[in-house]
Parts: C-alpha cells; structure tokens; sequence
C-alpha cells in the first residue's frame, strides 16, 4: 500500500489545503468525508497562510529588485573611493601632500596601500574616514584633490550608503514576514493533518481502488515504496 506524506513546501501546503476546500465546496454537507468544524477552521488558515506566503513573496521580489540597483551604487562608491586614495598616495609620493597628513584619512599605518574595500562594511567604514580626512585637510589649507574630486566621491558614497540602508530595511522586512510563515506553518501541518485522518477514516469501508481515490480528491498525497507500482 502507498503510503502518505506531508506537503514539505509552502506551495504544497496551500495545494493540500486548497483541495480539501474545493472538494467541500462541490460536495453534499452529508457526504462530506471531515466535519465542519474543521472545514471552517481550514478556511480560514488557508486565506491566512495565502496572505502571509504572498507577503513573503512581495518583499523577497522588493528586496530583489532592490539589491540589484544597490550592487551598481556600491560598485561605483568602491572604485571612486579607491581611486581617490590611489591619487592622494600619489600625491603623497610627488611631496604635494605631507605624509603626515595620512592620519586625517586613517591611513598612516597603511603603507600606501588601498584597504580592503570588498564588504559594505568596510566601504563604509572607510568611504567615511576618506571623505572628512579630505576635508579636514582641505579646511587646514591643503589644496583639494581633483579627478575625483571629494565632492564626486561624497556623491557616490551618499548614494551607496543610501542603499545599504535601504537594503536593512528590506532585509528585515522580509525576514520578519519569514518567521511568521514558519511558526504558522505548524498550524498549517496540524489543519492538514486533521482533515486528512478525518477523511481516511470515513473512507474505510471503500475498496482499496477507490478509497485511494476519494482521500486523493481531498488533496491527500500518496506515495509509493520502491517496487510498489511495479507489483
């Protein structure tokens, strides 16, 4: 005999449940294979567990969608940053800018090397130190450095960091909306567990063959063991 197993995935749920909705409603109230109790009960965790998935599914696709406009914002606040360093170390080595001025950026200790800008934390964190050493230094007298110009990083950098705020925000929207499918999905187990018990149990005195078909048509899924079908 086959033998049945829980939906594993959100879609299935909604399927599972879905069918035992349908069949109900084109179904006689006294030849119904579950009571109506839990018909109403299924009813209504399935509208609630259809909004949740689609919310779900909204924010993830926001969220998407999102993020590919911020990978080009990073993109471009990463080389402008890194190119403005490249040009102050420069200016550096021609003696246009003492060495000592390293500090008013953070990079004294950096051997006129670039740091390592690959995490959008690090961006941050160094987009930031960049842009008020620059300006510290230009305060003090120092004349500003040019291709880029600070005001273009500053420019880039807004708009990156912009982005990543945004993106938070998109994240822990849909993580949130996440959890709430997950700790529903235990009570979306249990309304398909009970009518699925319910409507074996009225379908006892059937034949095999048929009693096979009847829980099929309240969305119970079959499956077979190795060998089975081929028996």
């Amino acid at each position: 005999m086959p033998y049945r197993r829980l939906p594993n995935t959100d879609n299935a749920r909604i399927r599972a449940l879905s069918a035992a909705v349908e069949k109900a409603a084109d179904t006689d109230f006294q030849e119904l294979s579950f009571s109506i109790g839990v018909l109403e009960e299924a009813k209504s965790v399935l509208t609630r567990f259809e909004h949740l998935s689609a919310r779900y599914q909204q924010l993830y696709d926001t969220q998407v969608k999102a993020g590919k406009s911020f990978t080009g914002k990073a993109k471009n606040a990463r080389m402008y940053i890194s190119h403005f360093i490249q040009v102050l170390y420069m200016c550096v080595i021609r003696s246009e800018i003492k060495e000592k001025q390293l500090s008013l950026y953070g990079l004294e200790e950096n051997n006129m090397v670039v740091p390592d800008l690959i995490s959008n934390e690090q961006l941050l964190e160094w987009g930031q130190k960049i842009i008020e050493g620059e300006q510290r230094r230009t305060a003090q007298g120092g004349v500003p450095i040019y291709n880029p110009s600070i005001a273009k990083v500053n420019v880039m950098f807004t708009l990156f960091k912009e982005g990543y705020q945004t993106q938070k925000l998109h994240q822990k929207a849909t993580a949130r909306v996440l959890q709430e499918v997950a700790d529903y999905r235990k009570k979306v187990d249990e309304i398909i567990l009970e009518i699925w018990e319910e409507v074996e149990k009225h379908n006892t005195s059937l034949s095999p063959e048929e009693r096979l078909t009847q829980n099929r048509e309240y969305g119970i899924v079959y499956y077979y063991r190795k060998g089975e079908i081929a028996k």
